[in-house]
C-alpha cells in the first residue's frame, strides 16, 4: 500500500534578519502561497502550514491553504513540524523551508522517491553540485559530504571536502538544500532527542540525527534552491520571478 505522504511548511513571523518574511510580497503573493502552491504541484496527499503567528494563519487561510497553530516556543522548525504531524494523518512528512519560493516540486518528488521503495529508509534530504568558489567559501551555505551509499557523512559551514591538489578535486561540492523527508515516528523521535556537541558547533541540527547514529539519504538535485534570509535575497527572488529565471 502507498504510504500517505504530506508536505509541512513551519513558518514563523519573527526573523532577525527579515521580520515577517513569509508575508513579503512576491509576484502579486505573499512569499509562503508561492511555497504552498509550489508544494500543491508535486505528488503529495496534503500540504500544510504550521505557525504560531495569527496574521500568517489568516493569510494562509484567505488563500484557501490548510494551516495549523503551533506552540510560540519550539526551537527549531523540525520540532514544529513534529508538533504539527501529531495532528494530522500521515506515514511520510516532508518538511518543506517557507522561504523557498522557487523550489521545483519536481525535487521534492525526488525526495520521496527512495521511501517508496526502501521500508528501512527514516529520512532523506536534497543537495545540488555547485561550483562558485565564493559559494563554497560561504559559510552561510551549508555543505554536505556523502559514503558510496549515498548517505550523509557531515554536513559544515566549511568547504568540504578540502581539495589537497586544490579545486576542483575528484569529490563534487555538494550545496546541501535544507527539505527534509521522514518516516512520522522517525520524526517523533527526533524531536526528543537532545540537541548534540557538533549540531551546537555549526548550529545545524541535521547534526543531531548523524550525531545519535542515525543515517539521513542525500538526493542529488539538478534544482538548486535559493532561501530568502536578507533583503538581497528578496530582491534576487523577485527579480527572477519577473524575468522567469531559475524554476520560476
Amino acid at each position: 500500500m502507498k504510504p500517505r505522504i504530506i508536505a509541512i511548511i513551519p513558518v514563523r513571523f519573527a526573523s532577525v534578519r527579515l521580520p515577517g518574511k513569509p508575508l513579503l510580497p512576491m509576484a502579486g503573493k505573499p512569499m509562503i502561497q508561492h511555497v504552498y502552491e509550489r508544494a500543491l504541484s508535486a505528488q503529495l496527499d496534503q500540504v500544510v502550514v504550521a505557525t504560531d503567528d495569527r496574521r500568517i494563519y489568516d493569510v494562509v487561510k484567505s488563500f484557501g491553504g490548510h494551516v495549523v497553530m503551533t506552540d510560540k516556543h519550539h526551537p527549531s522548525g523540525t520540532d514544529r513540524v513534529a508538533e504539527a504531524a501529531t495532528q494530522l494523518s500521515a506515514d511520510v512528512i516532508v518538511n518543506l523551508q517557507g522561504d523557498e519560493p522557487l523550489l521545483n516540486p519536481r525535487a521534492i518528488d525526488a525526495a520521496v522517491a527512495p521511501f517508496l521503495e526502501d521500508t528501512s529508509l527514516t529520512m532523506s534530504t536534497l543537495a545540488h553540485e555547485m561550483t562558485d568558489i565564493q559559494e563554497i567559501d560561504d559559510p552561510n551555505i551549508v555543505k554536505v559530504i556523502c559514503n558510496l551509499q549515498g548517505d550523509a557523512l557531515y554536513f559544515s559551514r566549511s568547504p568540504i571536502p578540502y581539495f589537497r591538489h586544490g579545486y576542483p578535486g575528484e569529490y563534487p561540492v555538494l550545496r546541501h538544500i535544507g527539505l527534509y523527508v521522514f518516516r512520522k515516528d522517525f520524526l517523533a523521535t527526533l524531536a526528543s532527542l537532545p540537541p548534540t556537541p557538533l549540531e551546537k558547533s555549526e548550529g545545524l541540527e541535521q547534526l543531531r540525527v548523524l550525531e545519535h547514529g542515525y543515517r539521513i539519504r542525500v538526493i542529488r538535485s539538478a534544482h538548486a534552491a535559493i532561501g530568502v534570509d536578507t533583503e538581497a535575497d528578496y530582491q534576487k527572488v523577485c527579480r527572477l520571478m519577473e524575468t522567469g529565471g531559475p524554476d520560476a
